[in-house]
């Protein structure tokens, strides 16, 4: 398992999308799966720095590992915080059918993750959110 601990804020997004990135290299050169495991990365993040800690910033732990060998494996992405619990599987679903002037701001992104991600588990432990996506990668 490698793991990451940045401040929850915007500006290290490119730090998390590096390690994310050259982590996943490691286990596969599946350059779809990878974009669809980074897109969720920034929606999760960017919730954390937003609104876990709001109006401070605290610390986000992402570690990442890979599941099974060599294919088809899963990769766990966990997400630990300590800010305010949250739990994303129980929001509710967004407005989809609306038009996109109709429809209030947010929330998509927790629907996308959800559609995206082969499985989403959330557990606030110990003072902490704890948030883990998986994804399948399959040999390319």
């Amino acid at each position: 398992m490698k793991e990451i601990i940045l401040d929850a804020k915007r500006e290290n997004l490119p730090v998390l999308f590096e390690f994310i990135t050259n982590t996943l290299r490691e286990y596969s050169d599946d350059a779809k799966t990878i974009r669809k495991v980074k897109f969720c990365v920034e929606e999760v993040f960017m919730n954390i720095a937003t609104y876990a800690y709001d109006p401070e910033v605290g610390p986000a732990k992402v570690s990442v590992m890979a599941l099974g060998d060599p294919y088809p494996f899963k990769v766990q992405v966990i997400f630990t915080d300590s800010g305010k619990p949250f739990n994303p599987l129980e929001a509710a679903r967004p407005d989809t059918e609306s038009g996109i002037e109709e429809r209030p701001v947010g929330g998509l992104g927790i629907f996308l993750i959800k559609k995206e991600m082969d499985d989403i588990t959330y557990e606030y432990r110990d003072g902490q959110n704890i948030l883990t996506l998986e994804k399948k990668f399959e040999k390319v």
